[in-house]
């Protein structure tokens, strides 16, 4: 994912003894000037910040009073988040002898008399928590903190809490590193801090700091091996284990061949990036993943209408918090590839300039993604794709071969393709997994491959674990899906080739208007239902017109042919009617 924003504390992380140190002023400028956005969330009152810290034009936006006070520098807009501390409450400190300083939300003391304050909160039945800061504490309202103003700031400026990076040393920014996608502690300060960081910058003062920030403001992306809290939960192992993977800037690729749960598998991954506040673009062929516009802060663009252009997906996407289904269930084959060498280029200069979206999955990405230019329609260096496919051997080579990629495999019973997900696994030559392990798979289950860090170096195989939406299967996506020319039905009369249906579709037309003659041999060496199975994979419907096809010895063949034309139809076709 995206570096976008930097949320710094000040006193014990970029200040000494209230001095804000030059070489951060300097790495902090020097971040904005790459088009990072510089927040300050400090424990301090606005005034008394401003007296010890001088100008402090080189950050967006300042959070004071411990995330209660917002001021915008450029602006000079003023943001009170929390409420004023109650008149009745400051009296009593007063009369009990306590010592104290008021803002325009926060009240502070010295750490030695919170006994005393917590007992006047609870006397006076106050809405209030303490916040306690080395030898200092803080009184505010209930549910404030710094991530409060943070996330207050970062709305205002449409920059996602999970492309920010937050820095701190001391108790109360235990909830600001928490908050933000990746929290770094300084050495020098709390080690309870420390121990719940993400990193940790080494030295002894501000100066590491900013060595820290001009390092990281040079490089696109968050660092991966920063990244491990937020986790998506996929399902158990038969021991119990669960398999979980983290929720970093990795491309995941899913596979396995049709109505193995693999668009499941995929719509579990998305429902819990969407419930955990990430932004999701999910390109949608066939309208599979239209029941997850039941979560909250979810649309679907293009289905009925036309497809989104350029301005109305840039408008949708402009929000943090908002995730956009593109329905393309309505157009032709044609149409979509089109599209989608559109789409996917301005997908990638979007998140190039605002981090977003920060997943987008396609589904049936065989089709799209399988060309010599195929690598460069999408973000290597970003990634945070979730790729699903029913044919990995058809994606172009420099996207399967793509390093930091997590591959899960339902289940799958072509050679072929079994092969290629052998040669996917991390390192090679990987012996250790057989292929028949893909075969064996049942619907509910995955396999995850070595590689990826979660796989400890083995297959995993798991059961699926339960999603809060529904599933939308639509076969009928498959009868205009066409095959490559070599895979394509070749009808041949007199020993010599024909006509030929690259598409479920074209078949069962074909079947309709050719000559009885022209059927009659196919359908006695099972051609048909050979085909089916080979290139489509539905050994249901495969089986079914074997079945039938052993009737053309008995029976006219064109009666034979209109039934094999019938069970397509009724298999695909009639679906979409439900």
């Amino acid at each position: 994912m995206k570096f976008a924003a930097l949320a710094l504390d000040y006193d014990g992380t970029i200040a000494v003894d209230g001095v804000f140190d030059p070489a951060v002023r300097e790495a902090v400028a020097e971040a904005r000037r790459r088009g990072i956005v510089v927040i300050l969330v400090t424990g301090r009152q606005l005034p008394d910040l401003h007296r010890v810290a001088g100008d402090l034009g080189c950050f967006d936006v300042i959070v004071g009073e411990n995330g209660a006070v917002l001021e915008f520098p450029f602006s000079g807009r003023h943001v009170v988040v929390g409420h004023a501390p109650n008149p009745t409450f400051l009296k009593e400190l007063t009369r009990r002898g306590v010592p104290f300083a008021a803002g325009e939300s926060v009240v502070e003391a010295d750490a030695n008399w919170a006994g005393t304050i917590l007992e006047v909160i609870r006397s006076l039945e106050q809405p209030l928590i303490l916040t306690f800061n080395r030898g200092r504490l803080m009184v505010l309202p209930q549910a404030v903190a710094k991530s409060t103003g943070l996330r207050h700031a970062l709305f205002a400026l449409r920059v996602s809490i999970h492309n920010t990076v937050a820095i701190g040393d001391a108790e109360n920014d235990h909830d600001l590193l928490d908050a933000c996608e990746v929290g770094v502690a300084v050495a020098w300060g709390s080690a309870a801090l420390r121990a719940v960081a993400d990193e940790v910058i080494a030295g002894t003062g501000p100066g590491a700091v900013a060595d820290y920030v001009r390092r990281i403001s040079q490089q696109p992306r968050l660092s991966a091996g920063q990244m491990g809290r937020r986790r998506f939960i996929l399902g158990r192992q038969y021991n119990g284990d669960e398999v979980s993977l983290a929720v970093r800037g990795r491309t995941i690729l899913i596979a396995g061949e049709p109505g193995t749960g693999k668009s499941w598998l995929a719509g579990l991954i998305c429902e819990q990036s969407i419930l955990q506040g990430y932004c999701v673009c999910i390109i949608d062929p066939e309208g599979d993943y239209r029941s997850l516009e039941a979560l909250p802060s979810v649309i679907t663009l293009g289905g009925d209408d036309p497809p989104p252009h350029a301005r109305e997906l840039l408008r949708a996407l402009r929000h943090p918090d908002v995730s956009v289904i593109i329905d393309l269930s309505k157009l032709s084959h044609r149409e979509k590839r089109e599209y989608l060498r559109t789409l996917l280029p301005l997908l990638v200069t979007l998140r190039r300039s605002t981090g977003l979206p920060h997943k987008i999955l396609l589904d049936e990405a065989h089709y799209f993604l399988s060309g010599p230019d195929a690598a460069s329609l999408i973000d290597p260096e970003l990634a945070g794709y979730i790729l699903v496919t029913y044919r990995v051997s058809a994606l172009a080579p420099a996207i399967r071969d793509a390093g930091d990629t997590v591959v899960m495999v339902t289940r799958e019973t072509d050679r072929a393709e079994a092969k290629t997900l052998l040669a996917m696994c991390r390192p090679q030559p990987c012996t250790a997994v057989s292929p028949d392990v893909f075969r064996d798979l049942q619907t509910t289950e995955v396999a995850l491959l070595p590689g990826a860090e979660e796989a400890h170096g083995e297959l995993r195989r798991f059961q699926l674990a339960p999603r809060l939406t529904s599933h939308v299967r639509h076969r009928t996506k498959y009868l205009d899906m066409p095959v490559s020319d070599a895979q394509a039905f070749v009808f041949t009369g007199d020993g010599e080739p024909g006509a030929r249906a690259h598409t479920l579709k074209a078949l069962t037309g074909l079947l309709a208007a050719l000559p009885a003659d022209r059927l009659a041999g196919h359908l006695r060496r099972h051609d048909f239902s050979r085909w089916i199975e080979e290139v489509f994979r539905d050994r249901p419907l495969a089986a079914y017109i074997h079945e039938v096809e052993t009737r053309a010895d008995l029976e006219d063949a064109r009666d034979v042919a209109d039934a094999v034309g019938q069970a397509v139809r009724a298999r695909y076709d009639t679906v979409a009617q439900k």
